[in-house]
C-alpha cells in the first residue's frame, strides 16, 4: 500500500515563500525600465549630437583672446616703432603715459597698420579678417580702412566715411552732422546747436582728445562737448556751468525757484535795498542793471542766476562802436565795388 507523506510548513516559511515572487516580478521591471531608461539617454544624446553646430576654424577661439580694450584674436604690429601690440590703446599707452623720455612719447596711425600677428598661430602677415595660415577668424567685425578688429559685434560697430573711423551703437541710431564734424545721436538731429568742429577738440577737464575716445561723450545744450564721466564729476561738485563758456549744463529753473524763495526771505539791510548793479546773464547773453543782493542777481531777460558782474554801458562807447561799424560796412562796400569793376573789365 503505498503511503502518502504530507510536508506542513511553518506558517513564517509560507509567509516568506510568497512574499519572494513580487520580489521577483519587481527586480524584472527594475531592469526593464532601466533598459528603457538607457535607450531614451542615447536618443536624447544622439538628438543634441545632431542639433549642435560644429565648431569651424572661422569660430574657434572667439572672446577668448585679446586686451582690456578690445576682444580680437589677432595682434598688431606698429609702423611707427616697429613693436607688437595688442591694439592701438596698448601701444598709445605704452608710449605715452609710460615713456619717461619725452621726445619718445607718440601715437600710432592707425590707417598705416599694414601687419598683424595671429593669436593662435602666431603667423605674421598682411592685414586680413581671416588667418592665411590656420584659417580663424581674427575679427567678428573687421574694418579694412581702419584695420580695426572686433569680436565683440553686440557694440554695433560700424564705420562712417565723413568721421574716417569706425564708431559703436549702430548705423541706423547715428547722423553725422558736418559742421561739428561728427557722428551724433538722432535725437540730436535739428535740436542741437551746432558748434564748429565741436568734437575736434580736448576734454574741457581731463584735457582727452574727443574724437576718437573710447569714453562716452555729451553734448551740452550749448554745442560744446565733453565726456560724460567728467560732466557728473563736474556736478557732484556742484559745478553746472560749461568750463568753455559758462552757459547752464542742465535745467535749473527748480533751482533758480528756490533762489528766489530764499532772496524774498532774506531782506538786504536798509543801506544796500536800493542799490542796482550791472550784470551779464552767461545763458542768454543779456546785459541789464538789477537790485545787489547778496545770494545772486536774476537775469531780467531769461529769469537765470547764472550771471556776472559787468561793466555798464556808455553812451560815448555806444557812439563810437556805432561809428566805427558804419565805418567798416562803408570799407566793405567799397572793396565790393573796386571787385565789381575789376569783374567787369
Amino acid at each position: 500500500m503505498t503511503k502518502v507523506c504530507y510536508v506542513f510548513l511553518p506558517v513564517q516559511a509560507w509567509a516568506l515563500a510568497q512574499a519572494s515572487l513580487p520580489e521577483q516580478s519587481n527586480m524584472a521591471d527594475f531592469e526593464g525600465e532601466e533598459k528603457v531608461l538607457a535607450q531614451d539617454v542615447e536618443l536624447k544624446e544622439d538628438i543634441l549630437k545632431e542639433e549642435m553646430p560644429v565648431e569651424d576654424g572661422l569660430s574657434i577661439g572667439k572672446m577668448e583672446h585679446g586686451c582690456k580694450h578690445y576682444r580680437r584674436r589677432c595682434r598688431i604690429r606698429a609702423p611707427c616703432c616697429n613693436e607688437v601690440f595688442d591694439c592701438r590703446h596698448c601701444h598709445n599707452e605704452a608710449k605715452n603715459f609710460y615713456e619717461v623720455d619725452e621726445s619718445r612719447r607718440h601715437d600710432i596711425p592707425r590707417h598705416r597698420v599694414e601687419k598683424v600677428i595671429c593669436s593662435l598661430c602666431n603667423h605674421e602677415q598682411d592685414v586680413k579678417q581671416v588667418c592665411e595660415n590656420c584659417g580663424v577668424c581674427m575679427g567678428a567685425y573687421f574694418c579694412d580702412k581702419c584695420k580695426f578688429f572686433d569680436d565683440e559685434t553686440k557694440k554695433e560697430q560700424y564705420h562712417c566715411d565723413k568721421c574716417g573711423i569706425c564708431r559703436i551703437g549702430g548705423r541706423d541710431n547715428f547722423f553725422h552732422c558736418d559742421r561739428c564734424g561728427s557722428c551724433y545721436k538722432n535725437s540730436l538731429r535739428n535740436v542741437h546747436p551746432c558748434v564748429e568742429n565741436a568734437m575736434h577738440q580736448n576734454c574741457p577737464i581731463c584735457v582727452e582728445y574727443l574724437f576718437d575716445s573710447v569714453m562716452d561723450i555729451s553734448v551740452l545744450p550749448c554745442g560744446h562737448t565733453m565726456h560724460q564721466f567728467c560732466l557728473k564729476q563736474m556736478n557732484q561738485h556742484s559745478q553746472y556751468s560749461c568750463p568753455i563758456c559758462s552757459k547752464s549744463t542742465t535745467d535749473m529753473s527748480r533751482f533758480w525757484a528756490r533762489l528766489d524763495l530764499e532772496i524774498a526771505l532774506t531782506p538786504m539791510p536798509e543801506e544796500y535795498r536800493n542799490k542796482k548793479v550791472w550784470i551779464l546773464c552767461n545763458d542768454c547773453g543779456t546785459t541789464c542793471d538789477v537790485y545787489y543782493h547778496v545770494l545772486g542777481h536774476k537775469c531780467a531777460g531769461c529769469g537765470s542766476y547764472n550771471t556776472r558782474s559787468a561793466s555798464p554801458p556808455s553812451s560815448s562807447r555806444r557812439v563810437d562802436r556805432t561809428l566805427s561799424l558804419v565805418g567798416s560796412l562803408s570799407d566793405q562796400m567799397g572793396n565790393l565795388t573796386t571787385v565789381a569793376e575789376i569783374s567787369a573789365e
